[in-house]
């Protein structure tokens, strides 16, 4: 993946301007109307990956229930809501139809998430945001369904916010 020196060169004269400046990708995609502030000159991001039917793969039965288990297991403070994780499954049981139904008709509203300050060891604090665990339970279903599809295109120098991969893995690289 590089960029090419003719499309420096351009971006050094035309910071704001759109102009002819070679036939490079960029220009190409800025004169369409595409725009991306670092095009490359292979697009290797494209996943392959089937999308048709990507929203169903995430709420089907199997996918859901095992958002559930996970957000179970990995417990955690209830949102805005004030919903105890005992209360969750009971929750998803009765109002199950009317969850997908808003996520399929693209009406779904998350919750506003919980800001909670915890202290640090320098006497500072960290802010957090804690979702409900209805939404917590719905951001699971679509990480499980899109990580496999994303995880591999990631670089491998990349550790932030990867699974099994921190700060500590990057610093013994």
């Amino acid at each position: 993946m590089k960029i090419t020196e003719n499309t420096l060169e351009c971006r050094k004269q035309n910071k704001d301007t759109i102009t002819n400046c070679g036939n490079s990708v960029e220009h190409e995609r800025r004169r369409n109307g595409q725009s991306d502030s670092r095009m490359i000159e292979k697009d290797d991001i494209n996943t392959n990956e089937p999308t048709e039917g990507m929203l169903e793969r995430i709420l089907s039965r199997g996918n859901m229930n095992n958002a559930y288990l996970k957000v179970k297991r990995n417990k955690g403070a209830g949102g805005i809501d004030k919903m105890e994780m005992d209360e969750l499954l009971e929750h998803l049981k009765t109002h199950r139809e009317e969850i997908l139904s808003s996520l399929l008709n693209n009406s779904h509203k998350p919750y506003p998430v919980k800001r909670v300050e915890i202290p640090k060891e320098n006497g500072k604090t960290r802010k957090l945001g804690i979702p409900t665990l209805v939404d917590r339970v719905i951001q699971q279903a679509i990480l499980q369904e899109l990580s496999p599809i994303y995880e591999t295109k990631f670089a491998e120098a990349s550790y932030g916010f990867r699974p099994n991969k921190g700060c500590h893995d990057a610093l013994k690289k």
